[in-house]
């Protein structure tokens, strides 16, 4: 590709762009000249975090939908996501026992009383998650990790004896650890690799809505402690465990309890969070302050998706249109009420990844990879966006622009790269770049705004002149 003719040598690049326009990870390869509005200097010997991937939740709805669809569309969704050509996902999450996004309510382990868990079985998952799961791993070259999250322990376990809410009993602490090591067991038979758990999803609850359980930061660190912890270590598993696993406007508090001295963090291996406190506002100080607690620890994003809305189906525009909106346009109290405005989903997404890679997140994956035009199947019917939206009865599949722009990430900066430094001259353009472990570099470059730019970027006295359209993310990929 050819910049604007300079006495600097030229940088090698190759530019993908995604754009309210039209580009859906186009490779652009001629760009007008003009005046250059911005200066974008990389500086690859400031370098900050290892990254861990980028990806999507293997989930029920979006699995039993997979199974719903023709054999030609199922395997036309998991190419795109594990497939060399396709988003090449790294990191995924899925659940332990069933949550909102499940047909219905279920556990592994539904014997009341049984301690030992001799009734424990994944049976419920080989119909539709373990297929699914199964058949991207086939799909993808490089692999990917799995992160598992339980919503609630069985209700037989909890003080309420409920799906929703409620604490674990004490006498069954030992039971629930046992629990974690046993899901590791009967998955490694069926020959899938479980990377790392979180403790609990959303350990603050969710009003009760769907399936949750309670625990304070203390509470979680000690059961981690003196029992998660040291019963996955008796039966040899060697597995990640994240704590936390909500909101960011929370987890300062939660650091400081689970990071306190070397025995509380001991088992911890990092921080799980979610984007629901705002999915316009990054909270960059708590991330900071996250990282400065613990800065050998992993800190990664594991839940996001535009929630409370219904999929607007094949209507991109939409998707780059600040006419989206979130559970706290609705129910935020009034003094939370700025940190959710309409806004555009292409823009959280580019937005919110950006901003936490630039301030020390090492993973981000995003909620459902597919849901229906409902935004379900759920049986709360808490209905969501997903990248992916397939109409079953149709037989049809509508990659949203979401897809595209999580790609941009995804697909150019592989597990084990380092993201480094950079100045950027023009504040009305989001910039993140890594470095990759083959030594190539990926900077992603992202334009909100109504006007086309253009750019400069250079790197070691090498530079090339660049356009990024109005509303548009681009990946500019610079060779080893």
């Amino acid at each position: 590709m050819m910049g604007c003719n300079t006495k600097q040598m030229e940088l090698e690049v190759e530019v993908y762009e995604t754009s309210a326009s039209g580009n859906k990870l186009k490779k652009i390869t001629e760009f007008a000249s003009g005046q250059k509005e911005a200066v974008i200097k990389l500086l690859p010997k400031d370098k900050f975090q290892t990254i861990t991937g980028f990806g999507g939740s293997f989930t029920e709805a979006s699995a039993y939908l997979l199974n719903n669809v023709s054999k030609e569309n199922r395997e036309k969704v998991l190419e795109a996501y594990f497939g060399e050509e396709g988003a090449r996902y790294s990191l995924t999450r899925t659940h332990m026992n069933s949550c909102d996004f499940s047909l219905s309510n279920y556990s592994y382990a539904p014997v009341e009383g049984d301690k030992d868990l001799k009734s424990f079985s994944i049976d419920e998952d080989r119909e539709d998650l373990i297929p699914m799961i199964k058949d991207a791993m086939a799909i993808s070259k490089d692999g990917f990790k799995i992160l598992s999250s339980p919503w609630t322990a069985p209700p037989w376990m909890k003080d309420n004896n409920d799906w929703r809410g409620g604490k674990l009993l004490p006498e069954y602490n030992d039971t629930w650890a046992l629990f974690f090591s046993k899901y590791i067991e009967a998955y490694k038979a069926e020959g899938i690799d479980i990377w790392g758990f979180t403790v609990e999803n959303e350990p603050l609850g969710n009003n009760n809505n769907w399936e949750s359980m309670h625990f304070t930061a203390q509470e979680m660190t000690e059961f981690v402690q003196y029992h998660l912890g040291p019963k996955l270590e008796a039966d040899g598993h060697n597995v990640k465990i994240l704590g936390y696993d909500q909101n960011r406007d929370h987890l300062k508090d939660w650091v400081d309890v689970m990071f306190e001295d070397q025995a509380s963090s001991k088992y911890i291996d990092g921080t799980a969070i979610h984007w629901y406190a705002s999915t316009y506002e990054v909270f960059p100080d708590v991330l900071q302050y996250a990282h400065n607690k613990a800065p050998d620890k992993y800190l990664i994003q594991t839940e996001a998706c535009g929630d409370s809305e219904i999929p607007k189906w094949k209507d991109d525009q939409w998707y780059w249109s600040k006419e989206s909106t979130d559970w706290g346009w609705d129910w935020a109290p009034e003094d939370q009420k700025y940190l959710h405005p309409k806004y555009a989903p292409v823009n959280r997404y580019a937005r919110d990844i950006i901003g936490c890679l630039n301030n020390w997140v090492d993973g981000w994956i995003d909620w459902n990879m597919v849901l229906d035009r409902q935004g379900g199947p759920n049986w709360f019917k808490n209905w969501c966006l997903a990248p992916v939206i397939v109409d079953p009865e149709n037989d049809e599949v509508y990659f949203t622009p979401i897809f595209y722009t999580l790609s941009h990430f995804s697909k150019f900066i592989r597990p084990g790269a380092t993201r480094i430094g950079f100045e950027n001259s023009d504040e009305s353009l989001m910039v993140t770049a890594a470095k990759n472990e083959d030594g190539s570099i990926a900077v992603i470059v992202f334009n909100e705004g109504n006007t086309s730019k253009n750019f400069s970027l250079s790197l070691n006295e090498k530079t090339v002149d660049i356009k990024i359209s109005e509303k548009a993310i681009q990946t500019i990929n610079i060779p080893n």
